[in-house]
C-alpha cells in the first residue's frame, strides 16, 4: 500500500493530468506552453470531475471519465508532446526533474517515514472533511436524501456539501484515488503534494521572465512553490488552497509570459479552464485572484482595439467565450451561486481562527520561517536567524522589482503589483482565518521577487557581483526556504497506520450496523467508519441528541454522562481499549476487540436503564448516589447492575510529564502483588522516540503514537510483561534521533498502570439486588444502574495483538526485537 500510495498514485495521476492537458491544448489551440500542461490537466480533471459528480447517476462513472478525457488527449495531443520532447525544447529536464523534487520534499514525512500515513496529524482536521465528501461525492453526487440528518457524518457532509462548499479538489481527488483501490486516508497527502508539485512548472516560467536560466531558474521555482508557509499548509493538507495555488500560478504564466497579447479566439480557451478549476477548488472568493491576471492583458487589448489591430467584436467573442467555458466547467458552483456566495461570506467574515492560536505574522510572507510549525513564532536562536532570512529576503525583494521594471518586464510587474494590493486589500477586510489563507498564496510572488535580485546581480557589470553576491544571495534564498521546511518536516505529527488501519477493519465488519456511538475524539473516524453512520459527541458536529454531553469541541466523553434512553438509537458503540476507562452500559455486550479498539453491541431487547449513576471513569459513584438509584431499583421491582473496575497497579506520575525538558526523564516504583504476566498500559503523546525501561533494562522504544489531541491522550497497546512480586522501578526516556520525520514532535507521558491480561474487556458485571446496595459501596463500583439483571453475553470476537504491515518496528519495539505476545 505504502509504494501503491507514495510512488504508483503520483505517476499514474501524472499521466491523466499530461493527457488531460494536451486535451485542453489541442481544444486552445496548441497555445500553451509545455510547462503549464500538468496543472492544466489538473483544471481540466477538476473540470470533468465536478461534471459528473453533480447527478448521483453519473457520480460513480467518475474515474471512468477522467481515464477517456486524458485518453482522448493522447489520441490527439502526440503530435504536439512529440513536439515538444523531439523539438528539444530548453529546461526540459528541469520541466520533469523540478516537479519531481517539489513532490518528493512534499510528501518528505511519508516518504521517509516509509509507511502510509498523513503529516500533521492533528493540526488541522479539516482533511478528515474532505476525506468523507470524496467518498461521498464520488458513489452518491449531489444527493443528499440517504442521509442521516441527527448524526455526525450526515451533518457533515450536509453543513459543507450540500451549502456549495468548493469541491473541486475533492471530485478530482475521490476519482483518481480509486483507480488503484486506495484508501482516501492514505492517498490524500500524495494527492496534496502531488497538486502542489505541478505548481513548478508555471513557477518556472516566471523565474525565467525574471532573466534567470538553468539551475538559478529552477531553484527560484522551488523555492517559490515551497516557502515555509506554504510547506506548512500542504503537511496539514489544506487541499483547496493548495489546489488554488497553481492554478493562480498557471494564470499568470499564461499571460505574463506572453510577448504580445494572444488575439485567437481559441487561445482564451485554455486560461479559461484553469479559471474554473480554481473557482471549483477555492469557491468564487477565487475570483479576487482572475481578476489580477485577467488586468494584466487587458491594458494591451484595449489599446489594441483602439489602434484598430483588434476590432472590438473580436474582444466581445473572447470574453464571451472565456464566460461560456468558465461557466460550464465550474457548473455545480454557478448554479448554487447563491449558496457559493454564503459560504465565502461566512469563511471570509468567520471569527472562528481554526487552528491558529493568533494570527499569523506579516514577516511569513517571506518564506522563511524557522518554527515547528506556521502557527507558532520561532525560539531562541532560530528567532534572530529567522529574522535575518527574512529582512534578507524582503529586501531582495525591493532590488528584484526595480529589476523587472527596469528590464521591461512590465507584465510581470503588474501581476506582481496586483497580487500584493490583492493581499493588502483582502487583508485589510478579512479575519484571521482568512488572512493566513490569503498570505500563503501570496507567498511565493514575494520568493520571486526575491529572486529578481539574483537576477539583477548575474546581469551586474560587477564581476564581483557575479561570481560571488549572485550565488551567495541564491543560497541565502534557497537555504531560508528549505531549512524551514526541514524544521517542519523534523518536528511534524504522522497520523498512527495501525489504528486507522484496525479503524477500516471494523468499517468492513460492521458496515450497514449503525448508528455508532463513537466516543474516542478523532474526527479521522468519519472517513474509516463511514458505512456505519458515525457519530462523536465531542465532534464540531455532534449527535443531536447528545448535544449537552461535552461542552466543548474535543472534550473526552464520558459515557457515564449520556442518559441511558438517549443511547436507544445507538446499536454499536466503539470505544478505545483503556483500562481506566468504565465500560458502555449493561445493555451493551462485547462484541469485538481488537489492539486498539473495542466494538460494544445493544443485546437484543435489551431495556434502557431506569437510572445510571457514575461520575468519571477515575472517580467512582459514592455511597449516597448508590442509594439513590437503589430506591428506584426498588420501588420499580428492577435489580442493581454494578461495573466492578479491574485489578489494576498505577504507576504515580503526578499529572503529565515532558519528556523534551532537558530533566524530562521519568523514573517511578510500583509494587506487583504476585508474579505473574502482566499488561503495561501507557498514556500520552509521543510522537518523538521514548525508551521505556524496567529495572534498568529496555523493554520497549513507543514513538508515532498520538491521538492528535492534547485533551484525549493516547492510549498505547499494551506491553506485554513477565514480573516477579515485588517492586519494580520504570522509567521513560525521550531520544532525539535527527533524521526521522517527526522526530522533533511531543514526548508526553500521562499515565502508566499495569493489568492481569485480558483486562482490556475492562470491568466485570454483578447483579444486586437493591436491598443490599450498601456492600457496593466497599467495592466502589464505577457506575450503577437499576434495570433488568445483567444477561450472559457470547464471548466477544477478539483480534490479536499484532504490528500491522504497514507499521514501523520502531511505533512499538520489544527489547531484543521480539514481538510482543498476544494479549487478547
Amino acid at each position: 500500500m505504502f509504494l501503491l500510495t507514495t510512488f504508483v498514485y503520483p505517476v499514474l495521476l501524472a499521466v491523466l493530468c499530461l493527457g488531460a492537458g494536451l486535451l485542453v491544448d489541442r481544444c486552445a489551440g496548441g497555445s500553451l506552453p509545455p510547462a503549464v500542461l500538468p496543472a492544466v490537466g489538473v483544471a481540466g480533471l477538476i473540470a470533468v470531475s465536478q461534471l459528473t459528480t453533480d447527478l448521483k447517476a453519473t457520480a460513480p462513472a467518475t474515474p471512468y471519465a477522467i481515464v477517456g478525457f486524458a485518453l482522448a488527449g493522447f489520441s490527439l495531443g502526440i503530435p504536439r508532446l512529440r513536439s515538444f520532447v523531439g523539438g528539444g525544447a530548453p529546461g526540459w529536464a528541469w520541466q520533469i526533474g523540478l516537479p519531481v523534487a517539489v513532490y518528493v520534499l512534499a510528501l518528505a514525512p511519508v516518504v521517509f517515514a516509509g509507511r502510509t500515513t498523513f503529516s500533521s496529524y492533528g493540526l488541522l482536521p479539516d482533511s478528515a472533511v474532505h476525506m468523507i465528501g470524496a467518498d461521498f461525492l464520488i458513489h452518491h453526487g449531489r444527493d443528499y436524501a440517504g442521509l442521516d440528518p441527527a448524526n455526525s457524518y450526515g451533518q457533515y457532509i450536509r453543513a459543507y456539501f450540500a451549502t456549495s462548499y468548493p469541491s473541486g479538489a475533492d471530485t478530482l481527488f475521490g476519482g483518481s484515488a480509486p483507480l488503484l483501490r486506495l484508501p482516501l486516508i492514505w492517498a490524500f497527502q500524495p494527492f496534496n503534494a502531488f497538486v502542489l508539485a505541478t505548481a513548478a512548472g508555471p513557477a518556472l516560467l516566471l523565474a525565467r521572465e525574471l532573466g534567470l536560466r538553468g539551475a538559478l531558474a529552477a531553484l527560484a521555482a522551488l523555492s517559490a512553490t515551497l516557502p515555509a508557509l506554504v510547506y506548512g499548509y500542504v503537511l496539514v493538507a489544506s487541499v483547496k488552497e493548495i489546489t488554488a495555488l497553481p492554478m493562480i500560478l498557471t494564470m499568470a504564466a499564461l499571460v505574463v509570459g506572453r510577448r504580445r497579447p494572444d488575439f485567437s479566439i481559441r487561445g482564451v480557451i485554455g486560461f479559461a479552464v484553469v479559471v474554473a478549476a480554481g473557482v471549483s477548488a477555492l469557491g468564487v472568493a477565487f475570483g479576487a485572484w482572475v481578476l489580477v491576471a485577467v488586468a494584466v492583458p487587458v491594458v494591451g487589448l484595449v489599446r489594441a482595439a483602439l489602434e484598430g489591430r483588434v476590432e472590438p467584436v473580436r474582444l466581445l467573442g473572447l470574453a464571451a467565450l472565456a464566460t461560456a467555458v468558465t461557466v460550464v466547467c465550474a457548473w455545480p458552483t454557478w448554479y448554487g451561486l447563491s449558496g457559493s456566495l454564503k459560504v465565502a461570506e461566512s469563511i471570509a467574515g468567520t471569527t472562528n481562527p481554526g487552528n491558529l492560536v493568533r494570527p499569523l505574522r506579516v514577516a511569513q510572507i517571506a518564506g522563511s520561517w524557522l518554527s515547528r510549525n506556521y502557527t507558532s513564532r520561532p525560539d531562541g536562536g532560530n528567532l534572530d536567524l529567522t529574522s535575518i532570512l527574512i529582512a534578507v529576503t524582503i529586501a531582495a525583494a525591493v532590488v528584484g522589482a526595480i529589476h523587472v521594471v527596469r528590464i521591461r518586464a512590465h507584465a510581470l510587474a503588474a501581476w506582481c503589483g496586483l497580487m500584493l494590493a490583492t493581499w493588502l486589500a483582502l487583508t485589510a477586510y478579512g479575519a484571521t482565518w482568512t488572512d493566513a489563507k490569503i498570505l500563503m498564496l501570496t507567498s511565493p510572488v514575494v520568493v520571486l521577487l526575491a529572486w529578481g535580485a539574483v537576477a539583477a546581480t548575474r546581469s551586474s557589470r560587477s564581476r564581483l557581483a557575479r561570481l560571488i553576491l549572485a550565488p551567495v544571495l541564491a543560497a541565502v534564498l534557497a537555504g531560508g526556504v528549505l531549512v524551514s521546511d526541514a524544521v517542519q518536516y523534523h518536528d511534524t505529527a504522522l497520523a498512527p497506520t495501525a489504528r486507522y488501519d484496525e479503524l477500516a477493519s471494523l468499517n468492513s465488519l460492521f458496515a450497514g450496523r449503525g448508528p455508532t456511538l463513537f466516543t474516542d475524539f478523532d474526527e479521522w473516524s468519519l472517513y474509516e467508519l463511514r458505512s456505519m453512520d458515525v457519530g462523536g459527541p465531542d465532534f464540531v458536529y455532534r449527535p443531536l441528541a447528545l448535544e449537552t454531553i461535552v461542552r466543548y469541541h474535543g472534550d473526552p466523553v464520558n459515557l457515564d454522562r449520556i442518559p441511558p434512553a438517549a443511547l436507544l438509537a445507538y446499536p454499536l458503540i466503539v470505544t478505545r481499549r483503556d483500562p481506566t476507562a468504565s465500560r458502555p452500559p449493561s445493555a451493551y455486550g462485547l462484541l469485538w476487540q481488537g489492539n486498539y479498539y473495542e466494538v460494544w453491541g445493544r443485546l437484543p431487547g435489551a431495556p434502557a436503564a431506569l437510572a445510571h449513576v457514575g461520575r468519571t471513569p477515575r472517580l467512582p459513584a459514592t455511597c449516597a448516589q448508590i442509594g439513590d438509584v437503589a430506591r428506584i431499583a426498588a420501588s420499580a421491582g428492577l435489580g442493581l447492575v454494578a461495573a466492578m473496575p479491574v485489578d489494576r497497579v498505577s504507576i504515580d506520575t503526578t499529572g503529565s510529564v515532558n519528556l523534551r525538558q532537558p530533566d524530562g526523564g521519568f523514573t517511578s516504583t510500583f509494587e506487583i502483588p504476585r508474579t505473574g504476566t502482566w499488561d503495561l498500559w501507557v498514556r500520552g503523546e509521543m510522537m518523538a522516540a521514548v525508551r521505556v525501561t524496567l529495572d534498568g533494562r529496555t523493554i520497549a522504544t513507543i514513538s508515532e503514537q498520538v491521538s492528535g489531541n492534547a485533551f484525549n491522550p493516547d492510549t498505547m497497546v499494551p506491553i506485554r510483561l513477565q514480573l516477579a512480586a515485588g517492586t519494580h522501578r520504570i522509567g521513560f526516556t525521550h531520544e532525539d534521533p535527527i533524521l526521522p520525520p517527526g522526530a522533533g514532535g511531543s514526548a508526553y507521558l500521562y499515565s502508566a498502570s499495569l493489568t492481569r491480561p485480558g483486562a482490556g474487556a475492562r470491568e466485570r458485571l454483578v447483579n444486586v439486588a437493591p436491598a443490599n446496595s450498601g456492600s457496593l459501596c466497599a467495592d466502589r463500583p464505577q457506575w450503577v444502574e437499576a434495570t433488568v439483571p445483567a444477561a450472559s453475553v457470547p464471548p466477544a470476537r477478539t483480534v490479536p495483538t499484532r504490528r500491522s504491515k504497514s507499521t514501523p518496528a520502531r511505533s512499538l519495539r520489544p527489547a531484543s526485537h521480539r514481538r510482543a505476545p498476544a494479549t487478547s
